[in-house]
């Protein structure tokens, strides 16, 4: 078997490899490159020794066994995934036009936070209409527990989720079940526990500083590997694991000041193995700039990413729902019907506007007259939304079942490819707040510090404890799936619905989940459970797949009618435990 790794500024190279020592020789053909031949097979250790220090594991290896801090290991992918029937399901065809999204955190998505777990709920997802499962980052990172976004091993799958083998597993479970799957990755940063890539050679860069530090090297000498390294991950997750697409976390954060930039060059690298595999691959972007040129095709000038996530449909309907004003919220909360009927026919709020949290103008405006609706994705709750907040606290923790159901229509109905937060659906009370596990005590000291100023920040106050990432993470488990109901709410039902967010997170297998709010694509939850919105009318829906976003199909009278009626016309529902209307009406006229 050849192996092969990048140290450019190295003056020797060798392999440990199952307790055996390789010397590894320069490639003649590619600068900075070495390679070696030796045995090897499915699960053998492999490191690499530099200048006789080591050995660090593979940048670009594909399992972690032992961590971050461990040696690789060789993964045969032809042997990865026992496939379930002799021919295997083929991937989804469903595009992002016609997608309902479900975000999901595999650590908690289950008590036991394995891929397998995950994968054993899919039916779940597939009888409430999800068409795609987003997965939050899966690389190797320090310790067990995590949100992901500090991975420090962008071609490895952390391996108490289940590592490569569960990930496909996952992928192929997924596709059997009808649904595509969508995976969470971070280019801007990597973790600052268990990252040996500075000692290969030059992956991040002074030139640029990133609130982590060093940037990573998008175009300082030695980019062209960097960008290589970024962009042979990002394929191989669509390749090797069969995975849909990509959500690319905060790309505003990328420092790239070439003419030819990074999102660029990995789009259309996408669009080449959709064409060359026949699948509908797609990037969604998480960017903060408000700017339509994340999604504009590269042909006319833009990025050419397929969608971005629209944070600014989230806070404007945030504000109008729950009347909160600090922070970044202060903009939308001034005018909250007024900003959320402008999020849904321009998309952006901050379109060229002023900006009070940042202190100047911001945004760009988006050409309805050329650009396709399911460009954004809508959401009234995500992982950042929650998690962000200092108890993470849910909607559903101190809205009414009214005021979720608005949510929850204004989402699904709207114009935008729609997306859930896990629990969402049946109105989850589980907290979902941040959680590590740096095994070092003064980097965990320093991100619980970071934490709490941020919070301050924001108008809140700071958390008075930080439990360990174990203890946290339990508490964020999604501990049960809702009962079956009549579809008659309950008064323990509303009382619970509505009582004040506890001063303390509770723990998942403490909490009472609420009724099920949500259903999509003509199923319920679950036989007998009611609260199923059937996305029908707006938007995209029922028009063909190139609609333009004018007049985006959301009628200029929807946010009037919701605050009068509490649900619009377009809905329909399965139960007739919706049509108590007037306690969300008066619950909406009162907040709005």
């Amino acid at each position: 078997m050849q192996f092969e790794v990048w140290a450019p500024l190295t003056g020797h190279v060798a392999m440990r490899l199952d307790g055996a020592t390789y010397d590894m020789t320069r490639d003649p053909d590619r600068d900075g490159w070495w390679t070696a031949e030796a045995p090897a097979a499915d699960g053998s250790r492999y490191g690499f020794l530099l200048d006789g220090e080591g050995p660090r594991p593979d940048p670009r290896g594909r399992r972690l066994p032992d961590g971050p801090d461990g040696l690789s290991a060789v993964v045969d992918f032809d042997a990865l995934a026992p496939r379930r029937t002799p021919t295997p399901a083929p991937p989804p065809r469903t595009g992002l036009q016609d997608a309902v999204l479900y975000e999901l955190h595999i650590g908690t998505f289950t008590p036991e936070g394995t891929f397998d777990a995950a994968a054993a709920r899919l039916g779940h997802l597939t009888a409430l209409g999800v068409t795609h499962v987003e997965l939050m980052p899966v690389c190797s990172f320090a310790g067990r527990h995590g949100w992901g976004y500090d991975g420090v091993a962008p071609w490895a799958v952390h391996e108490p989720y289940g590592g490569p083998a569960g990930l496909a597993r996952f992928t192929a479970a997924a596709h059997e079940a009808g649904l595509g799957v969508v995976l969470d990755v971070v280019h801007n940063h990597l973790g600052p526990s268990g990252n040996h890539l500075p000692a290969f050679g030059p992956y991040f860069t002074d030139t640029h500083h990133t609130p982590w530090g060093s940037a990573v090297n998008l175009d300082a000498a030695g980019s062209d590997e960097v960008r290589g390294y970024l962009l042979g991950s990002a394929l191989a997750w669509l390749r090797d694991y069969g995975i849909d697409g990509l959500r690319l976390d905060a790309v505003h954060a990328l420092a790239d000041d070439r003419a030819l930039t990074f999102l660029e060059e990995l789009s259309a690298a996408v669009d080449d193995l959709a064409a060359d595999t026949g699948r509908p691959l797609f990037l969604i972007a998480e960017s903060d700039r408000c700017d339509p040129r994340t999604t504009t095709p590269r042909a006319v000038g833009g990025l050419g990413l397929h969608a971005q996530w629209n944070d600014d449909f989230h806070h404007a309907l945030h504000c109008a729902l729950t009347g909160e004003s600090h922070a970044y919220y202060a903009d939308f909360a001034a005018a909250p019907l007024a900003a959320l009927a402008k999020t849904m026919t321009r998309a952006f709020f901050h379109d060229g506007t002023w900006s009070s949290f940042r202190g100047r103008t911001h945004g760009r405006p988006v050409d309805r007259r050329r650009t396709p609706a399911h460009r954004f994705l809508g959401y009234s709750q995500t992982h950042d939304q929650i998690g962000n907040r200092a108890l993470g606290d849910r909607l559903s923790a101190s809205l009414s079942p009214g005021l979720l159901a608005c949510a929850a229509t204004v989402t699904l109905t709207g114009p935008f490819v729609p997306m859930l937060f896990m629990g969402e659906e049946w109105g989850a009370r589980t907290p979902w707040q941040y959680f590590t596990d740096h095994p070092d005590p003064e980097l965990a000291e320093a991100v619980r510090s970071g934490r709490r100023r941020e919070f301050a920040a924001h108008g809140w106050k700071a958390e008075e404890v930080c439990p360990a990432a174990e203890d946290r993470s339990r508490g964020c488990q999604l501990a049960r799936y809702p009962a079956k109901a009549s579809g008659r709410e309950t008064a323990r039902e509303r009382d619970h619905a509505v009582e004040p967010v506890p001063a303390h997170p509770v723990s998942g297998d403490q909490v009472e989940d609420g009724p099920a709010l949500v259903g999509v694509g003509g199923g319920a939850v679950e036989e007998g459970v009611g609260r199923v919105v059937h996305r029908v009318g707006l938007g995209r829906h029922g028009r063909e797949a190139d609609q333009l976003l004018d007049p985006l199909g959301a009628d200029q009278d929807l946010l009037g009618r919701l605050a009068a009626h509490g649900v619009a016309e377009e809905e329909k529902v399965s139960q007739p435990s919706w049509s108590a209307s007037s306690r969300t009406s008066s619950a909406i006229s009162a907040r709005l």
